[in-house]
């Protein structure tokens, strides 16, 4: 049986994918049937109601490097954006070993279907805000209020689009698309707006555009339909396998070690590389980092590695972005 004193439910919408942490209110436990999403602070994932599927059926397998992982996220998805820290880290100690395959989700295919305590965008503002300070990472929840929007489903169909031009710049366009619409209240649901990330990162547009507009959408339903047969209900949900087609699930927003363990247990094997925790270092690999994601890589404490960012900062070596929840240090070019 579930505590409730211990843990809060907050009913969402689909546009929310993450949790607010506040004492749940009786019309809200009363709507648990009717929203489509059932976000757990315990947890940090929105998961689906209804009768739980099985998971492991479906035989996916580590090809070129001895692990494998199937990562179901999604564009606005406010738990997947929490765990980039531990994602980050998870790339410089195994990415040698490891290949991380992004799957998108289908977070919100439109407002249509919603019910139950949140029903509108601007309902989502403040749910951001309050989950931007409980993940320890900037969210600015005011896009919901300024320019919400309609759907996640163009921005994950752009990701399909910009995997087929480039994987690498595909993640990198994954990361600005979250950076503008969780820190920058940009609607990423625009084209203009996608195009523009698309071509900080160094992709070609038309090419994107033309791709989107076909192949792409396919490609976005493969996802939806994998997302399916494997029986995932929420997001962030990472699919760990092996050669031999062993898995493991990490499902949810967890501290670092959950996703080491996952590794570790598909294939005890798995070499752990060593890498530079310098500034300049990590800038160097990831040209933008929050004092979380800082504070995770470096093993500097958060007081300190935010001190360091500002006085980079203040330097003018790093520029600082900062949101009404927090702070966003780039490396000047």
């Amino acid at each position: 049986m579930i505590n409730y004193k211990i843990l809060t439910f907050i009913f969402l919408t689909a546009a929310l994918a993450s949790c607010n942490g506040q004492n749940g209110k009786s019309k809200k436990m009363e709507n648990k049937t009717s929203n489509p999403l059932l976000c757990d602070p315990a947890t940090g994932i929105c998961e689906v109601p209804g009768e739980k599927t099985e998971i492991g059926d479906i035989n996916v397998k580590a090809n070129e490097k001895p692990v494998k992982v199937i990562y179901f996220t999604d564009p606005i998805c406010s738990s997947c954006w929490g765990i980039e820290p531990q994602l980050r880290k998870l790339k410089l100690e195994y990415g040698n070993n490891v290949d991380i395959e992004y799957r998108m989700g289908g977070l919100l295919p439109d407002w249509s279907y919603n019910s139950g305590g949140i029903s509108k965008p601007s309902d989502v503002a403040h749910h951001w805000d309050e989950v931007s300070h409980y993940y320890d990472m900037p969210i600015d929840g005011d896009v919901w209020l300024q320019d919400p929007l309609d759907s996640s489903y163009p921005p994950s169909i752009a990701f399909k689009a910009a995997q087929m031009q480039d994987k690498t710049k595909a993640i990198e366009f994954m990361r600005e698309l979250r950076e503008m619409v969780f820190l920058k209240k940009i609607n990423i649901a625009k084209w203009d707006n996608i195009a523009a990330a698309a071509k900080k990162v160094g992709l070609n547009a038309d090419q994107l555009k033309s791709d989107y507009e076909g192949k792409g959408k396919e490609l976005f339903q493969e996802d939806l339909k994998l997302a399916r047969e494997m029986g995932v209900r929420g997001f962030p949900t990472m699919f760990f396998t092996n050669g031999a087609g062993s898995k493991e699930i990490v499902y949810g927003s967890k501290p670092y070690a959950f996703y080491e363990t996952a590794i570790l247990r598909v294939n005890s094997e798995t070499k752990k590389s060593e890498y530079s925790k310098t500034w300049e270092s990590l800038f160097a690999k990831y040209n933008s980092l929050t004092a979380k994601e800082f504070s995770e890589l470096s093993g500097t404490p958060r007081k300190e590695s935010e001190q360091l960012l500002n006085e980079l900062a203040a330097k003018g070596t790093l520029e600082k972005l900062t949101t009404k929840n927090g702070s966003i240090w780039t490396l000047k070019s």
